[in-house]
C-alpha cells in the first residue's frame, strides 16, 4: 500500500512523490535490520532544486498524563538519503535507499498475524525551503529468531496472547533507547492462572542480543491485595540455536511466582510511573479484567508454539481501523499531535 501524494506545501504543479519499500506490501523488516525501497519523484509545471529527500519511522503511541491516557504519533528515527539535484518539469526519478532500523523497533506481526502496533515510514521532500510531508507507507515488523524463539516457547507452555502496544516513557535500569518501549500482554499457562492474571512481556534488543523484562500482574489471596513482580534476562542472538527454551522461560516464570515482592520499586516503568503502575492497553481495556470485545482474540498454543488466533475477526478488524485511522490522519501532514 502506498500513497503517491501531490505536495501541497510546494503549490499547485508542484512535484509528486510515491515511496516504494521492497519486500512487498509493508516492506517486511526485523529489528536492526535493513529496510530498502525507491523514493519515485516526478517533476512538476516547472523544474525545483531538491534540497533533501528524509525518510522518517513513524509509531502510534500512547502515553499516560495527568489528564488520563491519549494517542499520538512519535518520531523515532530519520535519515536523509537523497537530495542535491535539480528535477526538471515532468521529470521522472528514482531514489534508492537502504536504511538500517533501530534495533529497538517494535515487531508488528507474529507468523504473518498482526499485533495490533501500528508504524509506518513517512517521506519528507525539501524544495527551496519548503517541506512536506508528502508519502506515508505502512511498516512490518518481523521478530528476530530470538524474540520468536522466547514467544514460541510460552505457547509451548501454554500462555496465550492477549494485546500488544506501544507505551510512551522508559523503563528504569534497562539499556531502552528509544522513547517508548513495545508490551505484549499473555494470558497465563493454566498451570500459573491461580498465581496471576497476566504477563507482560517487554523486549530491548541491541547487537548484542535482547533484554526480555518480564511483569507479572499477582493475584492476591482473600487476605493479601495483588500486586506485580517484574525480572530482567538477557540473552544473546546466538543462544537461539543452543538453549531449550521452554525450560528456560518456565524458569523465568516460576522466578516471577516465587516473588512476592514487588521489583524494581524505587525504579522507573513507563513514563515517570513507579514499577507495579497499572495502565489501560490497546483499545482502552482494563488489562486485569476480561476485557471489551476485540481483546479477547486468544492464542493458539502448542506443538506449533504462540500463534496467533483471530476470534470472530474483532481484532483484525481493530488493527484495520488503527491503520487507516493512523494513514488518515497523517494525510495533511498533521502528525498527532507529539511532533512538530
Amino acid at each position: 500500500m502506498v500513497f503517491k501524494r501531490l505536495l501541497g506545501a510546494m503549490g499547485v504543479g508542484g512535484p509528486s512523490v510515491d515511496t516504494v519499500l521492497d519486500g512487498g506490501d509493508g516492506g517486511v523488516v526485523l529489528p536492526g535490520g535493513t529496510l530498502s525501497g525507491q523514493v519515485h519523484l516526478e517533476g512538476g509545471s516547472a523544474a525545483v532544486e531538491i534540497e533533501h529527500i528524509a525518510l522518517e519511522l513513524l509509531a502510534r503511541v500512547e502515553a499516560e498524563h495527568e489528564e488520563g491516557e491519549s494517542e499520538g504519533t512519535v518520531a523515532f528515527d530519520r535519515f536523509v538519503v537523497g537530495g542535491g539535484f535539480r528535477l526538471g518539469e515532468g521529470e521522472r526519478r528514482s531514489v534508492p535507499f537502504r536504511v538500517t532500523v533501530p534495533w529497538e523497533t517494535p515487531v508488528t506481526e507474529l507468523y504473518g498475524q498482526p499485533l495490533g502496533i501500528v508504524l509506518g515510514v513517512r517521506t519528507e521532500l525539501a524544495v527551496a525551503s519548503a517541506r512536506d510531508k508528502g508519502d506515508l507507507d505502512p511498516l512490518t515488523v518481523a521478530p528476530l529468531p530470538v524474540q520468536e524463539a522466547v514467544l514460541e516457547a510460552f505457547g509451548q507452555l501454554g500462555f496465550g496472547f492477549r494485546s500488544a502496544d506501544l507505551e510512551y516513557g522508559h523503563i528504569g535500569g534497562t539499556g531502552q533507547r528509544l522513547p517508548f518501549y513495545q508490551e505484549i500482554e499473555l494470558t497465563p499457562a493454566p498451570a500459573y492462572a491461580h498465581a496471576m492474571n497476566e504477563i507482560e512481556l517487554t523486549f530491548l534488543a541491541s547487537p548484542a542480543g535482547v533484554e526480555v523484562v518480564l511483569e507479572a500482574d499477582k493475584r492476591g489471596g482473600l487476605l493479601s491485595p495483588g500486586h506485580d513482580a517484574l525480572t530482567r534476562f538477557t540473552v544473546a542472538h546466538g543462544d537461539v540455536t543452543v538453549r531449550d527454551w521452554a525450560a528456560e522461560v518456565d524458569g523465568w516464570v516460576r522466578q516471577l511466582v516465587e516473588h512476592r515482592e514487588a521489583y524494581g520499586s524505587h525504579a522507573s516503568y513507563g513514563h515517570d510511573a513507579p514499577y507495579g503502575t497499572h495502565h489501560d492497553h490497546y483499545g482502552h481495556h482494563d488489562k486485569h479484567g476480561a476485557g471489551g470485545p476485540g481483546v479477547g482474540t486468544a492464542v493458539a498454543a502448542g506443538a506449533a508454539g504462540l500463534a496467533v488466533g483471530v476470534a470472530g475477526g474483532m481484532v483484525a478488524a481493530e488493527v484495520v481501523d488503527e491503520i487507516g485511522d493512523f494513514f488518515e490522519g497523517d494525510d495533511d501532514g498533521d502528525d498527532g499531535g507529539d511532533e512538530d
